[in-house]
């Protein structure tokens, strides 16, 4: 707008005139500059000409968008990857869609979320740790609170003409806003959202979730929630085609599954007796061979070491083995039912007519596989307060072993072996964000009317930043330069669109940084160097019992792949090229400083009290801390857990 004389200008009518028109022009911006006023302003009505804005439309033909999240499922979980746990419908949208075999996340879920929604890295967007008062800093990449000038997914679709829906996890929302009082800016449906149906914190009860719907806390009703969060996403389409029919949707649809509680019905876990009694190494060699016949590995790979924490199978007592399998039988039954609750989604799109102008992506696992339930596995014991032997956990197990999967398992999470198990071909799992094994997930991609290349496999190298620039590219908008008046920043992402239908498109992710807590890696054009740190399992298993050793980043030692060559990490390089590997860490540097890592932050400041130590939470111990998100649902605060 060009600059006028605002005293000079209001004593004359007409220029008066003018001005408030543009003002009130300005104010009604929604996405991008003030829109000029293109009609007349007269005297009188005969003089004048009116002018409207055009409504906003989504672009011709642009499809329905649905993004599904799964929670804590590593590489060789799910059937659609050569897993044993049965997913028939991932298995058909990846049959007659794209299995994408070198996606990656962050390594842990806030950061997950918060990069995927904004499609920029997760330090850039405040979210290095968690938005949980416990696990956030007062920093600017690690305050937990999404900036307004990274807006997400949701926000640039509702500017295009499309409805937007979320159901189930949000994992966002900063524990002091997450009650009815509010503030809402920082819930889903100030984010971007016409609806929410779920839950704000990171953990939540399946039976008796703190459930949320837009703004207002709700009572369960003792459905799963699965079946809760389905129920509401059918009927968000089914109410919106009625009031708008062939209007685009966006729907974000993010279980609590398969994290912590592990529970289920017996109806989806009892199929699975006996299944996995032949235990958690033979489990890693089939996959092996399923994932080497499906092509989703090379098939040349070869497994890596079983962790030292991890003991032989054969070695097992028959508690322990009678103990771990029904861990690994409700769990794999939870997965099994979760994917049941999309094939209802896809179903309904499918009767409705609208599945052939959707586009799904299914991104199974918000990181690795999760090594929170230990060596023994837990049934409802806190992360942090386990306090006992391995073998008292195991005498409490067996004696509740009927509880596991329940109601009465607020808790369930299965054995350390598992958790390798299911990350067939990695080593490492969650958290451990050096390692392919936290960070390396399946993703599949399903779209009927734009995918001819159905079943085909797809090796480009992409992250979660990568699905907001794709699905722009898909729907055909452009990413805005404002939103509600905000200048935006950059999309960090790089678009996948050209490999939907050319499986040999350049890989236009080139660089990549990751950091968890102190665990961190840099990745450029097919070279990784990371760096392990102080053992997070370690620090979660003492928590309480002892004081966790001082931090020293600098003796941490780096380790160099060539991820070409080596996929899953066994031949460390580093002594043969210390040139790249010295090249790789000041990259990294160069990184965390662009993306707000800087200062580093890792469990021992989060356990001694370090960070979060001012203000109104400075008298608070770290259990009161830890009790204000890890209450089940009450209707009146947000549930969550420190992971």
């Amino acid at each position: 707008m060009k600059n006028l004389n605002f005293n000079t200008a209001f004593k004359s009518p007409k220029k008066g005139l003018l001005i408030t028109a543009l003002l009130v022009a300005q104010l009604g911006t929604a996405q991008d500059k003030p829109e000029e006023f293109k009609g007349v302003i007269g005297k009188t009505l005969a003089d004048s000409k009116e002018y409207w804005p055009e409504p906003v439309k989504s672009p011709k033909g642009a499809p329905n968008v649905i993004w599904i999240l799964l929670d804590d499922v590593g590489f060789g979980a799910s059937s659609a990857f050569g897993g044993l746990i049965s997913t028939p419908t991932f298995d058909q949208l990846a049959n007659n869609g794209l299995r994408y075999t070198n996606f990656h996340t962050t390594a842990i879920c806030a950061p997950t979320r918060a990069a995927l929604l904004t499609g920029r890295n997760s330090g850039r967007v405040h979210v290095s740790g968690f938005s949980h008062t416990i696990l956030s800093a007062g920093f600017p990449g690690w305050d937990g609170r999404i900036p307004s000038d990274k807006g997400t997914i949701a926000e640039i679709l509702r500017e295009n003409g499309y409805n937007t829906f979320a159901v189930g996890k949000y994992g966002v929302t900063p524990d002091e806003d997450a009650t009815d009082a509010g503030p809402f800016d920082r819930w889903p449906t100030g984010k971007g959202f016409d609806h929410f149906y779920g839950f704000l914190g990171s953990q939540t009860d399946q039976y008796n979730p703190d459930l949320v719907e837009d703004q207002v806390h709700i009572t369960p009703d003792g459905r799963h929630l699965n079946e809760l969060i389905t129920d509401k996403a059918i009927s968000y389409i089914q109410k919106q085609q009625k009031a708008a029919p062939g209007k685009p949707f966006f729907l974000y649809y993010a279980p609590g599954a398969a994290h912590a509680p592990h529970q289920v019905a017996t109806k989806w876990s009892d199929p699975y007796r006996g299944k996995f009694d032949k235990g958690w190494d033979a489990y890693r060699e089939e996959v092996l061979a399923n994932q080497k016949k499906l092509g989703v590995i090379p098939a040349n790979a070869v497994l890596p070491e079983r962790n030292p924490l991890i003991t032989d199978w054969k070695k097992l007592s028959p508690d322990q083995k009678k103990v771990y399998a029904r861990f690994m039988e409700v769990y794999a039954g939870f997965l099994t039912y979760t994917d049941y609750e999309v094939g209802r989604v896809v179903n309904y799109l499918k009767e409705t007519n609208q599945l052939d102008n959707t586009v799904i992506f299914v991104a199974i696992g918000d990181n690795g596989a999760s090594k929170e339930g230990t060596t023994e596995g837990t049934i409802n014991q806190s992360l942090f307060s386990q306090g006992v032997s391995d073998d008292e956990n195991l005498k409490k197990n067996l004696a509740n072993i009927d509880e596991i999967g329940t109601a009465k398992g607020l808790n369930t999470n299965y054995p350390l072996g598992w958790a390798q198990a299911t990350n067939v071909p990695f080593k490492n799992w969650k958290q451990d964000a050096q390692s392919e094994g936290g960070t390396h997930n399946p993703l599949i991609v399903f779209y009927p009317n734009g995918i001819k290349d159905k079943g085909g496999i797809r090796n480009q190298y992409s992250h979660v930043i990568d699905l907001l620039p794709t699905t722009l590219d898909i729907a055909g908008v452009k990413a805005p330069e404002y939103i509600k008046g905000i200048k935006q920043d950059i999309i960090q992402g790089s678009s996948l669109y050209a490999s939907l239908d050319n499986a040999k498109a350049e890989s236009l992710h080139k660089v990549q940084y990751y950091y968890i807590f102190g665990n961190r890696a840099i990745y450029k054009d097919g070279w990784k160097a990371g760096a392990a740190h102080a053992n997070p399992f370690t620090a979660v298993k003492t928590a309480g019992n002892q004081a966790p050793a001082p931090s020293n980043f600098d003796a941490d030692v780096w380790e160099l792949y060539n991820l070409n060559e080596d996929f899953n990490e066994r031949n460390n390089l580093a002594a043969k090229y210390p040139e790249k590997l010295a090249e790789l860490k000041k990259l990294f540097d160069e990184q965390a400083k662009e993306n707000n890592v800087y200062p580093l932050i890792d469990w021992q400041d989060v356990i001694t009290r370090k960070i979060h130590n001012t203000g109104p939470d400075k008298s608070k111990s770290l259990q009161d801390l830890i009790k204000q998100v890890t209450k089940p649902g009450e209707g009146t605060t947000a549930a969550g857990s420190s992971h």
